[in-house]
């Protein structure tokens, strides 16, 4: 991971500090922590205070990759919008094997959870479509993400893009009466807000949340037009078979 060269030679500067458009790309890292935080608590991070029944470990790996992602997004911005940038670059290497991580344990979990009748709420073959949709459009926006990586206004903007679009599976064990409509338009007000807010400050939409966004509001309409039909059920039957 890697910013532009503008970007570096603004972030070396002696007595640095983060503008208030760099700050949102913290707030942005620091939000999508905290949901993430908050979504898996009743189920993971705090599930002992809940039920005393114990987690795979398969869970617990997938949960600790989880966490790992997001703690390491955290910290990434943190160490570019503070000008480390040699620190972020070497982490960047880190990053990349985690992000294989999430995408690889991510669909084992979720094929697993499927297979188990585990699900926050919807039948269990009709939710697998939001994790693995997400998986899907995750590794898209990773993979533009590195391919960007010398791009630093295109390269965050799409990593920030790629993490917030996998929210949606914490957002939909928190208390949200709806179901998946309601689990996708609370990933999309969060997603939009940063958006939006960025695209104020810069006065223009950046072409990467440009294109993020089209990606997740179209992956979204997909998922939510194929989940529960006949093609999905038996392709979601086959594959968790």
């Amino acid at each position: 991971m890697a910013t532009g060269s503008d970007e570096i030679l603004e972030q070396s500067a002696p007595g640095f500090r983060p503008a208030p458009r760099k700050r949102l790309f913290i707030w942005g890292a620091a939000v999508a922590l905290i949901v993430v935080l908050f979504g898996f608590a009743r189920t993971y991070y705090l599930k002992g205070f809940f039920e005393d029944r114990g987690l795979s470990t398969l869970v617990h790996v997938h949960g600790l990759v989880m966490t790992l992602w997001f703690g390491t997004l955290l910290a990434q911005v943190l160490l570019v919008e503070t000008g480390n940038v040699a620190t972020h670059r070497r982490v960047g290497i880190f990053g990349v094997i985690v992000a294989v991580m999430v995408l690889v344990v991510g669909t084992v979990t979720a094929l697993a959870a499927a297979r188990n009748g585990v699900t926050p709420g919807p039948p269990p073959l009709v939710f697998l479509a939001i994790p693995l949709g997400d998986m899907v459009v995750f590794a898209i926006l990773i993979a533009l993400g590195v391919a960007y990586r010398r791009r630093g206004d295109f390269h965050k903007r799409y990593m920030l893009m790629a993490s917030l679009a996998i929210l949606t599976a914490a957002i939909a064990r928190l208390p949200v009466p709806g179901g998946l409509p309601a689990f996708f338009a609370l990933t999309d007000l969060i997603i939009i807000g940063f958006v939006i807010a960025d695209t104020v400050s810069g006065r223009r939409l950046h072409p990467a949340f440009a294109i993020g966004l089209a990606i997740v509001i179209a992956s979204q309409i997909g998922r939510f037009l194929l989940a529960g039909t006949q093609e999905w059920l038996r392709f979601a039957r086959w594959i968790t078979g």
